[in-house]
């Protein structure tokens, strides 16, 4: 595994420390987690705070996330350099481009964990559902035979959507969920059929869905809007 970048580091201790102690956390499945060894992980995207809420179970796991970022994020000096110096896989949409999945297949051939978004930006359904994923996820857990791990989170929606910051109420509860690896090595030598990445991409989607119903379903009443 490659060391620890610097900003990866100041990252983890400016933010960790308030992110951990403001909101009341409830991490459900974390024995899906690989201690070790490359894992692609596949997330559910409901708000901008996402990747801090997925971030924070990973790194509770005890590891590193590394995620593939849209190239919007990196307008701001700020934020683009925290993302180039973490070595966050930069991902320009529409494009064709091989790279991000190379550099992706790449981590995952050094044993990391590797950060996915397959809707590509924030659902547009009112209840907040899963979109329809791009097929990505479905290339790369064929490309490298790594099982796809979902991790879903629930609570998030109410505070950073694209409007801004919409509430930052101490003790919200966020609840982040991990399910069982998803095993496609039974297309293996398929990565070029479109078919089978729809497919494979769809059972990724169905699986989020369906964590994401479950803490829909549990979630705290009084702090549903």
């Amino acid at each position: 595994m490659r060391r620890l970048e610097p900003w990866y580091q100041l990252a983890v201790w400016t933010l960790r420390p308030p992110v951990s102690l403001w909101f009341n956390w409830r991490l459900e499945g974390m024995e899906h987690i690989p201690t070790d060894g490359p894992v692609l992980v596949a997330c559910n995207h409901i708000s901008y705070f996402d990747p801090l809420a997925h971030g924070l179970m990973m790194v509770k796991a005890g590891r590193r996330p590394r995620y593939l970022a849209k190239k919007e994020l990196y307008g701001s000096w700020l934020l683009r350099h925290v993302l180039e110096g973490a070595h966050q896989i930069r991902v320009e949409r529409g494009t064709g481009s091989s790279a991000p999945v190379e550099r992706a297949k790449a981590a995952l051939h050094d044993g990391e964990a590797v950060m996915i978004y397959p809707e590509a930006t924030i659902t547009r359904n009112p209840d907040l559902s899963p979109m329809q994923g791009k097929t990505g996820v479905a290339r790369l857990t064929l490309l490298t035979d790594v099982p796809v791990l979902p991790l879903a989170v629930w609570g998030s929606h109410n505070v950073w959507q694209r409007a801004g910051i919409k509430s930052l109420a101490f003790g919200r509860p966020i609840w982040v969920k991990a399910g069982p690896p998803l095993d496609f090595s039974r297309y293996e030598g398929a990565a070029a059929d479109a078919h089978v990445l729809r497919s494979v991409t769809d059972e990724v989607m169905d699986e989020l869905t369906r964590l994401v119903i479950d803490l829909r379903g549990r979630y705290p009443k009084r702090w549903a809007s």
